[in-house]
């Protein structure tokens, strides 16, 4: 029975209200200790390069570096697009200011979407350099993986020194604590790339297929390096005999996600395919740019519409598209026609114009497959007689033999820095057609996230 004080109020309350507070705070405290042992637990899907002590392990920290090294190719909006919407490959048709600044070569320092792009390039470093050092520790025997993480780990190295300004930090990752970059010019970046792919090339030294495949991986990727830094009889002697058929592909699958260049232009039709007239009338001239949509050549097919019926994402631009890639279309990392490119090169600056046209016709007469594209075989050029000349025709022709692959920007770059031409004579000139004029930059720019590094104070310079 209730006992009553002399307030008449119960004394059963009082009792049930203390043993409830007791409760509370003891439930509150296992509670808190339950959430810690949660938050303790590991997760099965997170290696630690630290606690990799297994083969197994190792492999998988080997193939984490790959797909990250496959989002600066194809399988993400890397800078083998935003690249070609700053050279001439590429046109907005995007809602994205990011884009379209791009595009006007007026690029703002915080471009949200070239952040996650240099971001990604730094990662692929950080993770290569994991894989090679698990994979050296417990599976010395993957010399052709190890390989690998290092053409991925050159390859971005190459990559951040063609398409970006002087200047770009590179620190060290995997340093505890990790290790602010120093900023670094594009030739000592090109040097550091160079580096990386050596020392791929001392594993990729066996005769199984994996071993010959990165060898020749990585022979291409290093000829690349050594055009850029002014070496052109090596950049030629690297390449030779790597068959014009050889391909290094990045994969998609419906597991692997979709081909991005094919997500990008063909199906969200955020990117047009670039030419030398744009409008939706096609009344306003680019200067310098290639008609790639135009041509009508047969390695780039393209769908121009001349209504509404094909309009961009931005809901007014006529995209012009292709069906090049597919949404699970491989991509070329590297292949054969790279190396007859350089070959052809090399040959051009020995004065060997006869080898030079021989190179391109050639590949003219028996086109390999480019993505979904079995291309025609097409005329041969002829020696249009001038060192110009030919330069202008080597470099137009690379333009279609490696269209969005990650090439074009740093190939107008060179033609600056390398034969003399000027920027208002390479690059995109004139009135662009979503307003105002072209811009001035010739590079993307290290953007603001860097400059918490204390080292980094802005971009050296905007120089090709």
């Amino acid at each position: 029975m209730t006992q009553k004080h002399t307030t008449g109020r119960s004394t059963m309350p009082r009792r049930l209200g203390t043993g409830l507070t007791l409760a509370l705070a003891l439930s509150a405290t296992a509670c808190q200790e339950a959430n810690k042992q949660l938050l303790q637990v590991t997760d099965p899907d997170i290696i630690n390069p630290n606690d990799v002590v297994s083969p197994e392990a190792a492999v998988a920290v080997a193939n984490g570096a790959i797909a990250t090294f496959r989002s600066v190719t194809g399988a993400g909006e890397s800078t083998w697009l935003f690249g070609g919407l700053l050279a001439d490959e590429w046109s907005t048709s995007s809602t994205f200011i990011q884009n379209d600044e791009t595009d006007q070569r007026q690029i703002q320092e915080f471009n949200s979407s070239i952040t996650g792009m240099l971001r990604n390039l730094y990662r692929v470093r950080t993770r290569a350099d994991q894989g090679i050092t698990a994979l050296k520790a417990v599976r010395p025997d993957a010399r052709a993986l190890i390989a690998e993480m290092f053409l991925a780990r050159g390859f971005a190295e190459m990559q951040m020194a063609s398409d970006f300004c002087n200047g770009v930090p590179i620190g060290n990752g995997n340093a505890a604590p990790p290790e602010d970059g120093v900023p670094k010019s594009n030739q000592e970046l090109f040097a550091i790339a160079a580096a990386s792919l050596d020392s791929g090339l001392t594993f990729a030294n066996g005769t199984d297929a994996a071993s010959v495949s990165m060898n020749r991986a990585l022979r291409i990727a290093r000829a690349r390096v050594a055009l850029a830094r002014g070496d052109f009889a090596g950049a030629g002697a690297l390449v030779a005999g790597i068959p014009t058929t050889f391909a290094y592909q990045h994969t998609f699958s419906a597991n692997a996600g979709s081909n991005t260049i094919w997500a990008q232009g063909l199906s969200s039709r955020r990117y047009s395919v670039g030419d030398s007239v744009e409008g939706n009338t096609r009344n306003i001239p680019v200067r310098n740019a290639i008609p790639f949509a135009s041509s009508r050549d047969s390695r780039l097919p393209v769908v121009t519409p001349t209504s509404g019926s094909i309009n961009g994402q931005d809901g007014r631009t006529y995209a012009r598209t292709t069906t090049m890639w597919g949404q699970f279309t491989a991509v070329d990392v590297a292949n054969g026609v790279d190396a007859r490119m350089i070959e052809a090169e090399a040959a051009l600056k020995a004065n060997n114009s006869a080898l030079w046209l021989s190179i391109h016709n050639t590949l003219r007469a028996a086109p390999p497959k480019l993505g979904e594209i079995q291309p025609a075989a097409m005329p041969a050029l002829i020696d249009p007689g001038t060192d110009a000349a030919r330069v202008s025709l080597h470099f137009r022709e690379k333009a279609f033999w490696t269209f969005s692959r990650g090439q074009r920007l740093g190939d107008m770059r060179r033609l600056v820095r390398q034969y003399a031409r000027t920027v208002d004579n390479v690059f995109p000139q004139g009135v662009h057609y979503k307003g105002g004029n072209y811009g001035a930059d010739v590079n993307l720019p290290v953007v603001t996230d860097e400059r918490n590094n204390p080292n980094f104070k802005g971009c050296t310079d905007r120089l090709p």
